[in-house]
C-alpha cells in the first residue's frame, strides 16, 4: 500500500547523502534535533563520520521533526532515509508513510521536473540510482514479467548478478504461512540475493543464507534488518531445543591485565583500509639522508620577526615544505600518479601537497592545493588553516582528496625519522625528523650543529632511484643552504 500523493509531500524524508564522491555509508555522531522541533530549511540537524571526516548536516526543509530513523552511533548506508519531517503541521494530526510499504512515495510535481541522475542536496550529493536495465530471466512454471520490473542497483552493491524479476510466489507446501515480516523460510529470489557486502558478511557471520530472506528494501535489496530478522527465529529455535548451558568460569585474567575492544570504523577504518591498500599495491622505496639545518633554524627565527610574516605560524616545518616545492619544481616527472586501469602514468601540473595530521578521530591527510605558487607568507598560512581545522575535527572530504605528494612531521615527536606509507593515489611521501643537536664536521672543525634525519618514500612504478635520490638530494641542499629558495625558486 502506497502513501498518498498529499501525505507524501507533506512528510518529507531526508536520506544519508554522500558527503564525499564515493562514500557508501557514515556513522551519525550526534542529533541536533529531537521530535517535535521546529526546523527550518539548511538548519544543521546532526553530524556524521564518513571514512574521511565529520561533517555537519543540513536540513533541506521547513517544518516539524516527525521521526528520528537512527540512534547517535549507528552507521547508515548512503540512500537510506535518516529522519523525515512534516512540512505541514498546521494541517493536524496525521499518519506518516506506512512503514511496512516497500513502495517509495509518490513524487511531487517538483521532483518530477528535476533531472534524472544524481540530485544535489545541502551538502554532498544524494544516493546514486543504477541506469542498469536486464532482461527479466524465467522461471520453470512461472510467466515472464514485464521487462520495466528489473530496475537496478547493482552498480552501487558491487554485485554481478541482474536484480531478480518481480514474479507471483511459487507456494511451498510444506511451509508454514508466511509471516509479515521476512523469515528464513521464504521463498529463495531467483539469481544471486541483492545486498550490499557488509550486509553479506553480517549473514555469513550469522550463519544465514542470503537466498533465503526476503528482501524488504528498494529493488529488492537485501538490508541488515532483513538479516538480522532472519537470524532471530533460528536463534529462538535453537534455544528451544538446546539443553540447558553449563555455567563456565571465564579464563582468569592476570593480575592488571584484560583488554579492550573499540569497533573499526571511520576515519581509522579508512586509514587502515588505505595503508593496507597502498602497502600491498604500490612497490615502495625508502631512501634517507642526513642533514645540517643550523642555517635553516636560524632563518625560521628570522622570519619569525619578520614583519610580513606577522600573525603567522612559522616553523621548521614551513621551511621543509617550501624546501619539498622547490625541488619537485626541479624534478616535476615526481608529480604524478599512476593509472592502473588504463596503464598509463599522469603527470599533474598542479603540486596538492599533503600534510599528515594526527587528530582525535585518527590520522588524516588534508592538502594544499596548487602549493607550488604559492609565496612563503601565503604557505604559512595555508597551512595554519589547515592544522586548526583538522584539529577541530572540521576538515571536509574536499580537502583531503586530489593530493599528489605528502610530508609527515614525525619529529614532533622526537622520532628520528621513520619509513611512511605514500597515501593512496600519491607518488611521495617526506618524513621530517626530530631536529637534534649533534657533533658535525663544520669547515673542517667538528660543532655542535642542528641535525635532522629525512626520509623520502616512493612508488617505483613512477619514480625510479636516480630520481628518487635527486629530489631527496635537492630537498636537503635547501635547508643547509635556505638560500637555494632564492637561487632555486
Amino acid at each position: 500500500m502506497t502513501a498518498s500523493p498529499a501525505r507524501a509531500q507533506r512528510f518529507r524524508e531526508f536520506k544519508m547523502p554522500d558527503v564525499g564522491e564515493g562514500l557508501t555509508e557514515a556513522e551519525i555522531l550526534k542529533w541536533y534535533v529531537q521530535p517535535g522541533d521546529t526546523v527550518a530549511d539548511g538548519q544543521v540537524v546532526c553530524e556524521v563520520e564518513t571514512a574521511k571526516a565529520a561533517v555537519e548536516l543540513p536540513i533541506p526543509y521547513d517544518g516539524v521533526v516527525h521521526e528520528l530513523n537512527f540512534g547517535e552511533g549507528v552507521t547508515v548506508d548512503v540512500g537510506t532515509v535518516i529522519i523525515s519531517v512534516d512540512t505541514d503541521p498546521g494541517a493536524g494530526p496525521a499518519a506518516a508513510p506506512a512503514a511496512d510499504a516497500p513502495q517509495q512515495p509518490a513524487p511531487s510535481a517538483e521532483e518530477d521536473a528535476e533531472p534524472q541522475g544524481r540530485q544535489a542536496v545541502l551538502v554532498g550529493y544524494g544516493a546514486a540510482p543504477s541506469s542498469t536495465k536486464r532482461r527479466a530471466r524465467k522461471q520453470p512454471g512461472v510467466p515472464a514479467q514485464p521487462e520495466a520490473a528489473g530496475g537496478a542497483l547493482q552498480a552501487e552493491l558491487n554485485g554481478r548478478a541482474a536484480p531478480a524479476p518481480a514474479v507471483t510466489p511459487v507456494p511451498v507446501p510444506a511451509a508454514p504461512p508466511a509471516p509479515a515480516a521476512p523469515a528464513a523460510g521464504a521463498v529463495p529470489t531467483a539469481g544471486r540475493p541483492l545486498a550490499k557486502p557488509p550486509v553479506r558478511k553480517l549473514a555469513k557471520d550469522l550463519g544465514i543464507d542470503l537466498a533465503t530472506i526476503a528482501p524488504t528494501g528498494p529493488d529488492g535489496i537485501i538490508t541488515r534488518e532483513d538479516v538480522h530478522a532472519a537470524a532471530a527465529p533460528a536463534a529462538a529455535a535453537s534455544a528451544a531445543v538446546a539443553p540447558a548451558p553449563v555455567a563456565v568460569a571465564p579464563a582468569a585474567v592476570p593480575a592488571g591485565g584484560g583488554e579492550r575492544r573499540v569497533p573499526v570504523k571511520g576515519v581509522r577504518k579508512a586509514t587502515a583500509q588505505a595503508m593496507v591498500a597502498s602497502a600491498f599495491t604500490a612497490p615502495h622505496v625508502t631512501e634517507f639522508i642526513t642533514v645540517d639545518v643550523t642555517r635553516t633554524m636560524k632563518l625560521v627565527q628570522e622570519l619569525k620577526q619578520d614583519p610580513d610574516m606577522a600573525g603567522l605560524r612559522v616553523n621548521p616545518l614551513l621551511l621543509v615544505a617550501k624546501a619539498f616545492l622547490v625541488a619537485l619544481r626541479r624534478h616535476p616527472e615526481v608529480n604524478a600518479a599512476w593509472d592502473e586501469v588504463n596503464q598509463e602514468i599522469v603527470y599533474k601540473d598542479d603540486v596538492n601537497l599533503g600534510i599528515a595530521a594526527a587528530t582525535p578521530r585518527g590520522l588524516i591527510v588534508p592538502n594544499i592545493k596548487d602549493a607550488g605558487s604559492k609565496t612563503l607568507p601565503e604557505l604559512a598560512a595555508e597551512l595554519g588553516d589547515l592544522v586548526a581545522t583538522a584539529r577541530d575535527g572540521k576538515t571536509s572530504p574536499a580537502a583531503m582528496s586530489g593530493g599528489t605528494v605528502t610530508i609527515t612531521n614525525v619529529g614532533v615527536f622526537g622520532v628520528d625519522t621513520g619509513t611512511p606509507i605514500l597515501n593512496p593515489g600519491e607518488s611521495a611521501i617526506l618524513a621530517f625528523g626530530a631536529v637534534k643537536l649533534q657533533p658535525w664536521v663544520h669547515k673542517g672543525k667538528v660543532k655542535a650543529r642542528q641535525v635532522t634525519t629525512l626520509a623520502l618514500s616512493f612508488d617505483h612504478r613512477l619514480i625510479d632511484g636516480e630520481l628518487g635520490s635527486k629530489l631527496l638530494a635537492d630537498v636537503a641542499a635547501v635547508l643547509e643552504r635556505p638560500k637555494r629558495l632564492i637561487t632555486w625558486g
